[in-house]
């Protein structure tokens, strides 16, 4: 007897549609489990057997022949599990063929027969949606992270037993109802506000700037400055993410089973703050079978890296085309696989090996070589890709002790949400979120620069020497820079600002 039983799996960031087609025939009780399987679903057989077993059923004593199809897309996972032993006993008639009609079955057995949790439950459930699925059967611990997907009815059970007495009939089970707009209502506090930080007036406008635009930002600075006190606190002046947004996110953080199931649906942006130990693969993504790294966790929010030159230097170059295209290709001998990397570069940094070079109070124990090799290890083609250089220097006595109030976060945050506002309008239809992403074409035709502007950009294009790359940097970040001023044409005032951004290209660290 042949059944079939409508499952899922993964592929990079999309999911695709698997029929687990069960045969069984006469023969010696055994199972033979083809269609591209990994070793985890191999293992299967065992876990099905105990499983079917140990809920209390018969085991059929037949020849299962098990194919995943398609047969020539890798599986991988354990979310088989259930989908085979469903179909197993079916085909003894324990569970109603007709029932499994419109159903799509997805999750990982115990022993015992409890249904357990699996990865990348959001891109299946949106992949089913796509394919015109109206109900699925997930674990009960992944039924909200199913239920964001509002056009599934989302079937939560505990066990493989409660699954065959919802198919017979035997059983009701409420579908899960989840309500994404109180998701994005309980998350609109931050721990950390811009209010908290005294001074460095400054380079609170320029994380501004970046986050208006989306542009990388590099904080030069003395130990104790207070540049990752900055950082940790972009997140908060940054636009909430929209619902599409937060898919896309959400979809990355669950394949690699990093997805909180408090929360379930991811409604701030991220940061990220790996440490400089983290190897290339850590950063980027890779493996066997690819999987993201940490630019992808990082998609549509920050990448922070501290400490920048102890980064290794081929970790820092792999960041460079992910920097120019906002996505990463991994490609291995199995398969390959596209995830996105549309992520703010937030980097901070000494100014030497001592951390002293910049420092009002302390004097630096650095020979010129030395501070030089430091430098190196930032390549230049990596720092053109870095729209704003800022100098953080170590606060003065007066700045640490006084009482004065600064702005919070939330006006910083109006502010840049209204220049959100204006280039989503401006880049209407296309695939460009933010000023930082714009193409040459479209810098030709939003970056209209007034006489003096012209004039200004030419005379530090002469005098600093710069790239092709940092003059575009430039344009980009006075385009931002006029977008916060509510102005459409770009002034001298908004390119002597962006200029200013440029510290290393005018020779000050």
């Amino acid at each position: 007897m042949l059944v079939k039983v409508k499952s899922s799996a993964v592929s990079g960031l999309d999911a695709f549609m698997v029929d687990v087609e069960v045969n069984s025939s006469k023969g010696l009780p055994g199972q033979t489990i083809v269609g591209l399987p990994d070793p985890a679903v191999k293992e299967s057989r065992d876990r099905v057997k105990a499983a079917i077993v140990n809920s209390g059923f018969e085991y059929p004593q037949s020849y299962f022949t098990i194919n995943l199809a398609p047969a020539d897309m890798r599986k991988v996972g354990p979310m088989y599990d259930l989908p085979m032993a469903i179909g197993i006993l079916a085909s003894n008639s324990i569970v109603d063929p007709s029932s499994l009609d419109g159903c799509v079955f997805l999750g990982e057995l115990s022993l015992d027969g409890g249904v357990r949790s699996i990865e990348g439950m959001l891109p299946m459930c949106v992949a089913i949606a796509e394919q015109g699925e109206k109900k699925v059967i997930v674990p009960k611990e992944d039924a909200a992270e199913a239920a964001i997907v509002s056009a599934l009815e989302v079937i939560p059970v505990e066990s493989l037993k409660q699954t065959i007495s919802f198919l017979n009939g035997e059983e009701r089970i409420q579908p899960f109802l989840l309500d994404v707009n109180a998701l994005f209502e309980s998350n609109r506090e931050f721990d950390l506000d811009f209010s908290e930080v005294k001074g460095n007036a400054h380079v609170k406008r320029s994380l501004e700037v970046a986050a208006a635009g989306g542009h990388n930002i590099l904080m030069v600075g003395p130990p104790g400055s207070g540049k990752t006190m900055l950082a940790k606190r972009l997140p908060s002046i940054l636009p909430p993410l929209s619902l599409d947004e937060a898919l896309e996110v959400t979809k990355i953080y669950s394949i690699v089973g990093m997805l909180d199931k408090k929360t379930t649906l991811i409604t701030r942006r991220p940061f990220r703050s790996p440490h400089h130990t983290t190897s290339d693969i850590g950063i980027v993504g890779g493996g066997r079978i690819p999987r993201p790294g940490e630019i992808s966790l990082a998609h549509f929010g920050v990448l922070f890296l501290d400490e920048f030159p102890e980064f290794e230097r081929k970790v820092l170059e792999v960041l460079r085309q992910p920097l120019e295209d906002g996505e990463v290709t991994i490609s291995r001998a199995l398969t390959s696989a596209t995830y996105p990397a549309q992520f703010m570069l937030v980097a901070a940094m000494n100014p030497c090996p001592c951390g002293n070079f910049m420092d009002s109070l302390k004097a630096c124990t650095c020979q010129p070589s030395k501070v030089q090799q430091y430098w190196s290890r930032i390549s230049s083609p990596l720092l053109d890709r870095i729209d704003i250089h800022v100098e953080v220097p170590r606060l003065k006595e007066e700045e640490l002790s006084t009482a004065k109030t600064y702005e919070p976060s939330a006006q910083i945050r109006e502010r840049v949400i209204a220049a959100r506002d204006i280039q989503r309008e401006r880049f209407r239809g296309t695939n460009v979120h933010a000023n930082a992403s714009m193409t040459p074409r479209q810098i030709k035709e939003f970056c209209e620069l007034s006489s003096d502007a012209e004039a200004l950009l030419k005379a530090a294009i002469f005098k600093l020497k710069l790239s092709a790359r940092a003059y575009d940097r430039i344009l980009k970040v006075s385009r931002t820079v006029a977008d916060l001023d509510g102005v459409e044409n770009i002034k001298a005032c908004h390119i002597a600002e962006a200029v200013q951004y440029r510290s290393l290209d005018r020779g000050r660290i």
